[in-house]
């Protein structure tokens, strides 16, 4: 029973998912505009971030709009595809769920945010643009 309804979703993925990257691309926010400056500073910060994800998980595209919307260029893994990523990904946070948001801080602790609101919620906080 467990590998016929592996089938159904693996089945539905693959139906559902390029039309799920469609409306990705077709909605995608417009990115804040920073001074350069700034912007320079926020791709900086975002070097010490990467975001293990699914192409099709719609978590993962929420927080992938998220990032857009915020102009952040934080490096993409694939952890549905490449056995390295997911082996990372399952070594660092204990599970192979995404999307899931590495942070390397300054002093070379790794913290792992799993989780898309709560992901969403940190990329505002640290990365929120200043009122116009």
């Amino acid at each position: 029973m467990k590998t016929v309804i592996r089938a159904f979703f693996r089945t539905l993925r693959l139906v559902l998912g390029p039309f799920m990257l469609l409306k990705e691309r077709l909605t995608q926010p417009t990115g804040v505009v920073r001074a350069p400056a700034v912007q320079a500073n926020v791709e900086q910060q975002c070097q010490s971030l990467a975001l293990y994800q699914f192409s099709t998980c719609p978590f993962c595209i929420k927080v992938r709009q998220e990032m857009r919307r915020l102009s952040l260029p934080i490096e993409k893994r694939d952890a549905q595809h490449h056995l390295a990523n997911r082996d990372a990904l399952l070594q660092g946070s204990g599970a192979t769920k995404v999307p899931c948001l590495k942070i390397t801080e300054a002093d070379g602790q790794t913290r792992w945010l799993q989780e898309s609101d709560v992901i969403v919620a940190y990329l505002r906080e640290r990365f929120a643009a200043p009122a116009a």
